[in-house]
């Protein structure tokens, strides 16, 4: 079994979810109807623009390197005041896990039973996750990108780059937008790129594909929990400099207009602000991070 916690006592009150028929308990939503009795309603004021989120439980996944964005963004939300969990598809999750002083957990998020296992896990030592971070999927050195043509891509490949990129997403956000919903407070952000959304290479196409996948996703699931209190957001990274980064990568990010890679805190920094209750007037958005790379129409030397 690949979730530790799977053998802790479930004797308590909390029943087991089933991830096949995923509850939506909402809150009551607001009519919309005119009328002179609309204008005596309380109006729901904004949050407090603060960037703090003490005491929100907060999940990062794909947090498993100590050089990768994952790790960075779960620091951020804990520096933040946020009880925070991560998890990854190894047990180096827990040595991350001691070095930021957070809850680790192991789980395969291709999978929907785990992921229900994983839900369950983490309720039942942190509580209910108000603030999600979908960031696994990002490749990395044991788990490499394909790079393939299009004729030349198998199936399996293919499967394989949509499962760990998008439907990781997919699982993991369905698994906690009822609980959001019906505590009216939420926000998820997806790790996108700027391939597939803004731009692609050759070989690239299942990732490219997976990418622009998340960002519908993201609008999509946006739109469904707008009355809900639950923000959904996605941050487009460019060149970043990680572990995993190949010289033909870092050699790309020193042609960016920054003239730089970027760097996996910057990247945090712009999840943990679409994570705080400051962005809480923005849904269904897609944040570009990459440098100013995708808004150049020519490099000029």
């Amino acid at each position: 079994m690949a979730i530790d916690a799977r053998a802790a006592d479930r004797s308590g009150s909390r029943p087991r979810r089933d991830v096949s028929r995923p509850g939506m308990a909402r809150r009551s939503r607001p009519t919309t109807g005119a009328g002179p009795a609309d204008e005596d309603a309380p109006v729901a004021l904004p949050e407090p623009v603060t960037m703090r989120l003490d005491g929100r439980v907060a999940l990062v996944t794909g947090a498993g390197s100590p050089d990768g964005i994952g790790y960075a963004t779960a620091r951020r939300l804990a520096d933040l005041g946020a009880r925070v969990a991560i998890v990854s598809t190894t047990r180096r999750i827990h040595e991350r896990a001691g070095e930021l002083g957070v809850t680790g957990f192991v789980a395969d998020l291709t999978d929907e039973s785990e992921v229900g296992a994983l839900a369950d896990a983490v309720a039942e030592q942190l509580g209910d996750v108000e603030v999600l971070v979908n960031n696994a999927g990002l490749a990395s050195r044991a788990s490499p990108e394909v790079l393939r043509p299009v004729a030349q891509l198998s199936y399996d490949e293919w499967r394989g780059e949509i499962d760990r990129n998008l439907t990781t997403a997919f699982l993991c956000s369905r698994a906690f937008i009822g609980g959001m919903a019906e505590r009216g407070w939420g926000r998820i952000v997806n790790l996108a790129a700027t391939a597939g959304p803004v731009n692609a290479l050759p070989t690239e196409a299942a990732y490219a594909a997976a990418k622009a996948g998340v960002v519908g996703l993201t609008r999509a699931l946006a739109m469904e929990m707008i009355a809900d209190g639950v923000t959904v957001n996605s941050v487009a990274p460019g060149t970043i400099h990680t572990a995993a980064s190949t010289v033909a990568e870092i050699r790309q990010g020193l042609g960016t207009p920054v003239g730089r890679p970027g760097t996996p805190d910057e990247v945090a920094a712009a999840i943990a602000f679409l994570c705080s209750p400051a962005a809480s007037y923005i849904t269904g958005q897609m944040l570009v991070v990459d440098g100013g790379n995708s808004v150049r129409e020519a490099q000029f030397r």
